[in-house]
């Protein structure tokens, strides 16, 4: 299970004037805090407010020229899964909720949706059906639980009648759509790898390698903490900046730094991170999960990240523990050799010159990697 919090927005599909989805969001809001805390999940509240869909290309492309649709767009796509809170008009949705589904198409793909509904005779419940149908299309997964709120036995002067029922009810469906999430994760993972253009198969059957952005910090946190932990135990030291990290100080150098992921089944295996200084590209935090580890991953990612080199690059540069036998032989192997600088105590630094290009206009830098 992914360590990362799920965002769950909570979509009111209803915003006349008097409407009643607006109470009945802040309910479910309240009723669901504390399992929402329990289960690591954010609750926010939405009120659809769009124009009626006015781009000039299908959704489908992703191509947007509106700033109400990128804003939209970048809304749902950093959503982990949806509670839609809808009326019933004449047996079907509101064409609020229609239409906001209708704007977009790749950011809704693998992401649970649960409904309350609201309404008289029915309670709403046909204009669920009607909303199924729908996001099914979007290949979003609907939840079979539902809260379906009776308005004249649930309502008076406008206000929610206290009931427990309902509540354990609301508490049900985020359990429920917390489970899907989690399950759906990799999916969204996978699809997330394939926007990105010119994101390359992984070395193991199944894997994939996409750049890692801040938004990944918590994969790349517990990563560095299984890994480490040997190089601490190998070279009898503490002190080891990947050990001690928050979750802030990941976010940071994910922002400034290079990094590849290896990715399987929305599990990540591993990375390194590389960043040019002058006519220097440092390398570092190369790291596989324990599991794995003598299967090629690190040597893949050792080499992905040489070829991705500018052609004003000279030198890769890189440190290690200085007992870390198994990381040397790895780096003596790919034709990293000691450097002619020193590393921080405790290290060694290692320097592997790469293919020669136009004369360097300058001496090549002597710094120490970082």
């Amino acid at each position: 299970m992914s360590t990362s919090q799920l965002r769950v927005l909570v979509l009111i599909c209803s915003n006349r004037p008097g409407a009643l989805g607006p109470t009945i969001g802040r309910w479910l809001v309240d009723a669901a805090a504390p399992q929402a805390t329990r289960l690591g999940a954010e609750l926010v509240p939405v009120t659809i407010d769009l124009p009626f869909f006015d781009e000039e290309q299908s959704p489908s492309s992703g191509v947007y020229r509106n700033e109400h649709t990128r804003r939209w767009s970048a809304i749902v796509d950093a959503a982990d899964g949806f509670v839609a809170v809808t009326p019933e008009y004449n047996y079907g949705m509101p064409a609020t909720l229609k239409n906001a589904l209708d704007y977009l198409n790749a950011e809704w793909a693998w992401k649970p949706i649960g409904f309350v509904s609201y309404g008289h005779t029915s309670a709403g419940t046909r204009a669920v059906q009607h909303a199924k149908q729908v996001v099914t299309t979007l290949r979003m997964v609907p939840l079979g639980g539902t809260v379906a709120i009776r308005i004249g036995d649930s309502v008076q002067d406008g206000r929610l009648r206290p009931d427990p029922t309902r509540d354990a009810a609301g508490v049900a469906l985020l359990d429920e759509l917390a489970r899907l999430a989690h399950a759906l994760r990799p999916m969204r993972e996978r699809a997330r790898a394939g926007a990105v253009p010119g994101s390359p198969a992984g070395p193991l059957p199944g894997s994939y390698a996409r750049r890692l952005t801040p938004d990944d910090a918590p994969e790349v946190t517990v990563l560095q903490r299984c890994c480490w932990v040997d190089e601490a135990v190998l070279n009898d030291r503490l002190d080891i900046p990947a050990l001690h990290e928050t979750l802030d100080d990941v976010r940071g150098w994910l922002a400034d730094w290079h990094t590849t992921g290896i990715w399987r089944d929305g599990r990540l295996l591993g990375m390194v991170r590389t960043r040019a200084d002058g006519t220097d590209l440092h390398l570092g935090r190369l790291a596989v999960v324990p599991d794995l580890r003598g299967r090629g991953l690190g040597r893949w990612l050792l080499r992905t990240a040489a070829e991705a080199a500018g052609p004003d690059m000279r030198r890769i540069v890189l440190v290690t523990g200085a007992r870390s036998t198994h990381n040397l032989a790895l780096y003596r192997s790919e034709g990293y050799q000691l450097a002619p600088f020193p590393g921080p105590d405790g290290t060694i630094s290692l320097a592997r010159d790469l293919p020669a290009g136009p004369a360097c206009a300058q001496p090549c830098s002597t710094r120490s990697p970082r």
